[in-house]
């Protein structure tokens, strides 16, 4: 689908053809009229409205011009260009560790991102990519990172960091490569992360409400209610009492896999093999 309108004047033909054929797409993909996610460069796909409100947002505050993947209106994941990947894996263990003693993200952080396989060597990728021309002290993760940082110790808002950005990248140089808003940042970020599941749980810790217990209401062995009590001592349907975050291992295994180097650690014992037929550790030993 062409895409060229969302550089051009607000005030051409273009760009009005453009925002039609966007909400049009948008509406067919995602079959409703009331709650889209508005693209403008204020709310950056973080808040719902009518195709009324998104189209006067269009027009009065520009759509998001890093939005080049509509994922959020119903185009595929496929449809993405996906950078270069060809990024030397002996470093990403290194890299990804310098990097992750640094960045704080909460739970609404990750998002729908993080399923291209490929992301996470992107984004090592951009962490050997100068801030702008001649940087020898950041790059383009680095700053990511220390600015995030901020956005999550003072509790800065989506559209605040949006503005922020904005404005880092009018005061750096010229080719500056600080991303353009919070959407573009979200999606660098969270290819650091890894997926989760939460669970529904009792309480008491009794069980977790999946498999059979799915669908119960109560607690089948102390009785008490899945659902938070309100202040009024009234049960908030749909509000668990308890959650419990799981941590899936196998992503986890294929992150680790993914560098030679650790690779090559996580299979020492399965490889080694003793010179002098004396047991020397406990990897010599078949048991």
């Amino acid at each position: 689908m062409d895409k060229s309108w969302m550089h051009s004047d607000r005030r051409s033909k273009a760009y009005e053809l453009g925002v039609e054929a966007f909400l049009n797409f948008s509406v067919e993909n995602l079959l409703t009229t009331t709650h889209i996610r508005c693209p403008c460069v204020k709310c950056v796909n973080l808040k719902l409205f009518g195709v009324g409100i998104i189209r006067d947002h269009l027009y009065f505050n520009g759509v998001d011009q890093s939005y080049k993947n509509w994922t959020f209106h119903g185009e595929p994941w496929e449809a993405a260009t996906n950078a270069s990947r060809n990024v030397e894996e002996d470093d990403d263990h290194s890299r990804y560790s310098s990097v992750s003693e640094e960045i704080e993200m909460d739970d609404n952080d990750f998002g729908d991102f993080g399923s291209d396989p490929y992301e996470f060597a992107n984004v090592i990728g951009d962490g050997d990519q100068p801030l702008y021309p001649g940087c020898r002290k950041y790059t383009k993760l680095s700053a990511l990172v220390k600015l995030y940082n901020l956005k999550a110790k003072y509790g800065m808002s989506d559209v605040c960091f949006t503005e922020l950005l904005i404005l880092q990248g009018d005061l750096l140089p010229e080719g500056n490569t600080i991303p353009a808003s919070m959407y573009e940042a979200k999606k660098t970020l969270c290819a650091l992360g890894l997926s989760y599941e939460k669970m529904h749980a009792c309480p008491n810790d009794c069980i977790l409400y999946r498999k059979e217990y799915e669908d119960l209401t109560h607690c089948p062995n102390c009785g008490i209610s899945r659902w938070k009590e309100g202040k009024d001592s009234i049960l908030k349907e749909g509000v668990p009492a308890k959650v419990v975050w799981y941590f899936p291992p196998i992503p986890r295994f294929k992150r680790m896999f993914r560098s030679h180097e650790t690779a090559k650690s996580l299979t020492w014992h399965a490889a080694r093999k003793s010179i002098d037929g004396y047991m020397s550790h406990p990897a010599d030993s078949p048991s």
